[in-house]
């Protein structure tokens, strides 16, 4: 029998939330590499389920359909150990996505000033939310509605502002040390 003193702590379950463009997916890269951990993309898994872009799903199924396959595909994630998982940025909006995610994942929230995310994303044409005629205006409002559902569902959050990728990663590893979250290493 093992002692408690021995036991090896069960593997991380690690979650990004944010805005589009706030660092999800290259942060998270980032991270389990660090961590030494799998990296999952729930946008990229749910492409694949879907088999087509989130953006041509939206356009034909509409946005209740996509929430519901979202829902799903991180109900199923987030029962994964040992990965960090970078959400799509409307992943809190269903009460049941964010119980779910802060119960099951230490949850870190990228947050990102609108004006800075329009500056990296005026040219993406992949997000179908910020396909309007103004997008900062957009932006703003769906940080207004969306930080007070992150902030609920995160243990800790992480300003974003201008940090270096590393920084932002040496900054999680940090917080996730200091909480006993995961153990120094």
């Amino acid at each position: 029998m093992v002692s408690a003193a021995h036991q090896v702590p069960a593997p991380a379950r690690i979650t990004l939330v944010g805005l589009p463009g706030s660092g999800k997916t290259t942060v998270g890269r980032h991270l389990a590499r660090r961590l030494s951990l799998d990296y999952l993309d729930s946008d990229h898994v749910i492409e694949q389920r879907i088999g087509c872009s989130i953006r041509t799903y939206f356009e034909h199924e509409g946005e209740d359909r996509f929430r519901d396959v979202e829902s799903a595909v991180l109900d199923e994630l987030t029962q994964k150990s040992g990965a960090v998982i970078s959400t799509g940025g409307g992943s809190v909006l269903r009460e049941v996505n964010r119980q779910r995610l802060h119960e099951r994942c230490q949850v870190i929230y990228l947050n990102s000033h609108p004006d800075d995310l329009f500056r990296r994303l005026r040219h993406d044409v992949n997000r179908p939310l910020l396909q309007v005629a103004d997008p900062l205006t957009r932006l703003r409002d769906l940080h207004a509605v969306r930080d007070p559902l992150y902030r609920a569902t995160a243990h800790f959050i992480i300003e974003t502002g201008r940090p270096s990728v590393a920084t932002l990663v040496n900054m999680i590893v940090m917080q996730l040390e200091l909480s006993g979250a995961m153990p120094s290493r």
